[in-house]
């Protein structure tokens, strides 16, 4: 009985030595974690605050990882390579999955263990127990990886994803475990911080130059007014009309780089919303119309039955087929028509034969030059600079329809003969069913 009653007393001591150091190693791992996310956030600045967040929560969830495989030292290992899963709690599963930015962990053996939602966005599904090379084929990712797990150190570095849509994104990398190594990848899209600086580049190198011309005939119109003509009424209203001219076309030049800017800001997000492709084209032939009549030019609407809805905003739709459209009357023949046809299509996918609708818009004009084609969709970009402005036209219309079209996923194809007119074609991917979504296997 004594004897019982000292195993029970030593049996006792053990278990609470083991919680006080199961603790001490808990708070140890969360202090570090903590030191380490404050050290981010000096490093990288206040866009760094989720890597913080995200290296200091899984820091700490995974403090016990190191505990387990001494655990199961002393149990077969029969189970031990196929379940190797198991050490990441379900509980810190759920958390990384509903993780907003892409996040991924990854073993001492470089091969993916677990990769959230928002990760399989970015790499694809059924990447889980792959190799992390055959995953991601950025070899400055892959190389900061490598040292990561090789020395514990911290990196960050930054990347182009160029397809589907061209995305910028930083890479963190960070060991959150060293027994069993468990290096951390995390994805923080700064394609909108991108955007914006080239956008304000572009505003120098481009925009200055386009507001110049109608700036430096508004001052002159106004000094000759305030002198030479001070007293000439048929000058001056000659010289007010030509003036109200031109700040309009300044206006127009301003709404339409709001326009663009916001578009392409939003160019690496997928549009969410389902839309009737006909209901669109009828809604911007409609508000088109009256400029059509004033010159005689008429839009005929050649829709086939049953389309497909397709994915899109509304708003941005309709604000590329009025461009597309205003674009054929400005340079269709007087009297002339304007044709659309709306009309299913199929194109070929990486998960094969995709279902699409296309609508093509066809003018009766002069038609483009063949070497002028390709620059169509470039900022500023003009075949007749003069034709251009006395029509009213920025030289930003179809820039706005290039994007649009690429924040849709879709395709823009521009045919054109001399003489015969042009045809501009827009293909967006139709919305897919509940049944043609994709499953995911875990």
């Amino acid at each position: 009985m004594h004897v019982n009653a000292n195993r029970l007393e030593v049996g006792a001591v053990s278990k609470d030595a083991a919680f006080w150091e199961a603790l001490r190693r808990t708070l140890w791992a969360i202090a570090a974690a903590l030191i380490a996310g404050a050290a981010i956030y000096a490093w990288l600045g206040p866009q760094a605050l989720i890597f913080a967040v995200v290296v200091t929560s899984v820091a700490a969830i995974s403090a016990g990882i190191g505990e387990r495989p001494h655990k199961r030292s002393a149990e077969p290992a029969a189970g031990a390579a196929g379940d190797e899963l198991s050490i990441i709690s379900p509980l810190a599963r759920e958390l990384l999955e509903r993780l907003p930015d892409p996040l991924m962990l990854i073993n001492g053996g470089e091969k993916v263990l677990v990769a959230n939602t928002a990760m399989r966005d970015v790499v694809g599904v059924n990447v889980e127990r792959k190799h992390v090379s055959a995953v991601l084929r950025n070899p400055a990712v892959l190389d900061a990886l490598s040292k990561t797990a090789a020395t514990g150190v911290s990196g960050a570095v930054e990347f182009v994803s160029p397809v589907p849509i061209e995305h910028h994104y930083q890479a963190y990398t960070t060991r959150v475990a060293s027994d069993p190594s468990v290096v951390m990848l995390l994805l923080h899209d700064i394609t909108a911080m991108k955007r914006t600086e080239q956008m304000r580049v572009d505003f120098i190198a481009n925009v200055s130059h386009e507001l110049r011309t109608p700036l430096a005939a508004v001052t002159g119109f106004i000094e000759t007014l305030k002198g030479p003509a001070k007293d000439d009424a048929v000058a001056r209203e000659r010289f007010l009309t030509i003036m109200a001219v031109e700040s309009e076309r300044m206006r127009r030049l301003i709404e339409d780089l709001l326009s663009l800017t916001r578009i392409e800001l939003n160019e690496h997000v997928p549009p969410r919303g389902e839309v009737s492709m006909e209901t669109v084209v009828r809604q911007a032939a409609a508000a088109l119309s009256p400029l059509a009549k004033a010159d005689g030019i008429t839009i005929g609407i050649d829709a086939a039955e049953s389309l497909p809805q397709v994915m899109g905003e509304r708003d941005e739709l309709v604000q590329l087929f009025q461009n597309l459209i205003h674009n054929a009357i400005k340079y269709g023949r007087e009297h002339g028509e304007v044709k659309i046809a709306v009309r299913p299509a199929t194109t070929a996918g990486r998960r094969g034969p995709a279902n699409m609708v296309a609508v093509a818009i066809t003018d009766d004009g002069e038609g483009i030059p063949a070497e002028a084609i390709p620059r169509l969709t470039e900022r500023f970009y003009r075949v007749d600079v003069k034709r251009s402005r006395e029509k009213g036209g920025t030289g930003l219309g179809l820039a706005i329809v290039k994007r649009i079209v690429n924040r849709h996923n879709g395709r823009l194809q521009i045919e054109s003969k001399a003489g015969e007119g042009s045809t501009f074609t827009v293909t967006l991917p139709a919305a897919r069913k509940a049944a043609d979504a994709p499953v995911m296997e875990l």
